[in-house]
């Protein structure tokens, strides 16, 4: 062999030596390779099936649970029915004793009665009886060991028992009569008030429905009358308004439902009689011109209302309507005023709570706009002034919130409950509707004094100017039943020790707080 064959062979034993030990790294990579994944899907398998065996577990467990908690309610129903039939058992048995009791007591009276010369048949009853009542007094004691209880405790159980439901029983009643006596009630209200309003109404009318005009001496009546009554008429004719001439001295009375056309009239009886000349042609002259005039009063208040409020863009029928209001008064207070005060209490709230103020504002001042006319349209002003302010193009909002702020319609919104709650506001803060603050205090001071006098009783509001009072009481000491009696009593000693106008409506609140802390 030559040296270069040598070289050959040594060189492909060397390369099949290296191509041998690659091919075993790599078949043994392979392998290690295959193993791993192997072992990762064992143990992937593995957490599968933990899993599900915890599933089962979990489900088995709940099902124990369910089952352990359905057999623990049913036993404790079937122990509630055995306690109960107990207790009806343990009650006749008291029932039993009581009357065996009674019938020995009447024996020991007729045998105290004869106890002087007893025969032997005699002492042998008593001996009877002393045995009988052992065996009584051995039974009691059983039927207290049994029942847990003495006897006097039964009878106080039994006592106040009868005594809750006896209350339970009335205060439904109450409310059953109520009830009942609300619909016959409505039907009577209606007669009583219509038969008030027929024997007072020419009171209030006298006083809030005329004006009176001095004159400068009683000759100037004459004059007003003119030659066959031709004056008084044109005045009547001019105004809508009746000239009431009597034997008032220096007088003449103005009459009318309509407060802008009784102002119409007196400014112009008034300028007639400055004037002098008083005749039918000069009479309508100057009734126009005061009309004229008046209407640029009125339209002046309404804009200035509409200024100190803020309102932009109010239509000018709604201005002069508004202006109207300035020679209107509800309870003595003056509308324009009480819309002015109502607009303002409505912004202050509605800035509190983040509304829109000008819209709150707005429903304020527009909210009595119905009694403008409420002379001249049939409905409530609230409903009128709906339809005014929808009719002129005011918002839905404000539209609603007038419709409701007597409750006509139910409130909707945070507006609506704003608009009522300053008008029950401005309408009765003391001085507004001739009220002394003396007086108003005073009534508010009794009604919460009655109210903090019954047992129970935690804390009391009386609100709305003192026509209804608010009620807290405790809810541990004062059931619903009891709260249905309370406002019941309230209301009865009310009527008794105050005098007071209309109604004060009682309300007993009664509510159980829980209150807890996170720490």
């Amino acid at each position: 062999m030559t040296l270069s064959q040598f070289i050959l062979v040594l060189l492909a034993l060397v390369g099949g030596i290296v191509l041998g030990f690659f091919l075993r790294k790599k078949l043994i990579e392979t392998r290690q390779q295959n193993i791993e994944e192997q072992g990762k899907k064992l143990i992937e398998n593995a957490l599968d099936e933990a899993e599900r065996i915890k599933k089962e577990a979990l489900l088995h467990a709940k099902d124990e649970e369910y089952q352990l908690k359905l057999t623990a309610e049913q036993e404790i129903k079937e122990l509630k029915s055995v306690i109960v039939s107990e207790e009806k058992r343990l009650a006749q048995k008291g029932e039993q004793i009581e009357r065996k009791i009674d019938l020995l007591d009447k024996r020991e009276i007729d045998l105290l009665n004869r106890e002087k010369g007893l025969s032997s048949e005699e002492i042998k009853v008593q001996s009877r009886r002393k045995e009988i009542d052992s065996l009584v007094e051995e039974q009691r004691m059983r039927l207290e060991k049994i029942s847990g209880i003495t006897r006097d405790e039964a009878k106080q159980l039994l006592t106040e028992s009868i005594e809750s439901e006896a209350r339970m029983e009335a205060a439904k009643a109450i409310v059953r009569i109520e009830n009942e006596m609300k619909i016959q009630a409505d039907r009577k209200a209606k007669n009583i008030l219509a038969l008030a309003i027929a024997r007072y109404a020419g009171e209030y009318v006298a006083e809030k429905t005329v004006s009176v005009v001095p004159l400068p001496n009683d000759e100037m009546k004459g004059r007003i009358i003119g030659r066959e009554g031709r004056n008084i008429r044109a005045i009547e004719a001019a105004t809508g308004i009746d000239v009431i001439i009597d034997d008032t001295p220096e007088a003449v009375i103005l009459s009318g439902f309509n407060p802008v056309r009784r102002e119409v009239a007196r400014q112009s009886l008034e300028r007639l009689i400055t004037d002098g000349r008083i005749h039918p042609a000069r009479i309508e002259e100057i009734v126009e011109k005061v009309s004229k005039e008046l209407e640029v009063t009125m339209r002046e208040a309404g804009e200035q209302a509409t200024f100190d409020v803020g309102a932009h863009g109010v239509p000018l029928d709604l201005i002069m309507l508004l202006g109207r209001l300035k020679y209107r008064t509800s309870y003595g207070q003056n509308v324009l005023q009480h819309s002015l005060e109502v607009a303002f209490l409505c912004g202050v709230m509605a800035s509190e709570l983040g509304i829109n103020v000008k819209q709150a504002k707005r429903a304020g001042l527009l909210h009595d706009i119905g009694k403008a006319v409420d002379h001249e349209i049939e409905g409530s002003h609230a409903s009128i002034g709906a339809d005014l302010a929808k009719k002129y193009g005011e918002s839905p909002e404000v539209v609603h919130a007038i419709a409701a702020h007597h409750e006509d319609v139910p409130p909707e919104g945070i507006l609506d409950v704003l608009v009522q709650s300053a008008d029950a506001l401005s309408g009765a803060r003391p001085g507004a509707r001739k009220e002394m603050l003396e007086t108003y205090v005073k009534r508010l001071e009794d009604l919460e004094n009655i109210a903090q006098s019954f047992s129970g009783v935690e804390k009391s509001y009386a609100i709305q100017a003192g026509r209804e009072i608010r009620i807290i009481v405790n809810s541990e000491n004062v059931s619903d039943t009891d709260s249905v009696m309370l406002s019941r009593d309230i209301a009865r000693k009310i009527e008794k020790e105050l005098t007071y106008p209309g109604q004060i409506r009682v309300t007993v609140i009664r509510e159980m707080r829980s209150v807890d802390y996170a720490k």
